[in-house]
């Protein structure tokens, strides 16, 4: 399946160099001990109700201030799932295949992996339904805290190399 076209008026678009191999980029995504430790911006934490990698899969976390009280954080859906290459989720749809409304913004996320020589390029490209959703996203601190989970996932990528 081809990654349809980027449009700037409603997808915002992040992209690093992890000096990590796919393998372990993937598998911080898709272990949930490992996804609870960089998902969310620290300090915040995380907890993982459902990580079933697959298209159709759910995908619901938990984020906590203190450690105590957890409250909703992501529930959505997988869409396509292309083992260490590719992911694409939904929050759109619920994990109950419902539609959803979720709050701050509708979105449709997909994570690329390629090869690169000193690791991996990572890209994350998330879709919004207008440009008005994109703006509100990127006002919220899309690039501030999708930049600092992603240098958290690196951090964990790396540290599981091999392993």
């Amino acid at each position: 399946m081809t990654t349809p076209a980027l449009d700037p008026a409603s997808d915002l678009t992040l992209r690093r160099l992890i000096r990590a191999r796919r393998r372990d980029i993937w598998r911080a995504w898709t272990d949930p001990a490992l996804l609870e430790r960089w998902w969310v911006p620290e300090p915040m934490l995380t907890r993982v109700d459902v990580l079933d990698v697959r298209p159709g899969g759910g995908f619901v976390t938990r984020m906590s201030e203190d450690g105590r009280r957890y409250v909703p954080h992501t529930d959505g859906i997988f869409l396509l799932v292309e083992k260490e290459r590719r992911l694409v989720f939904s929050n759109a749809i619920s994990s109950a295949w419902r539609p959803a409304s979720p709050e701050p913004v509708a979105m449709t996320a997909e994570i690329v992996l390629d090869d690169h020589p000193d690791g991996t390029d990572y890209r994350a490209i998330v879709r919004h339904g207008d440009a008005a959703a994109r703006a509100r996203h990127e006002e919220l601190g899309f690039f501030e805290g999708w930049g600092s989970v992603t240098a958290a996932l690196a951090e964990v990528a790396e540290s599981v190399a091999g392993s």
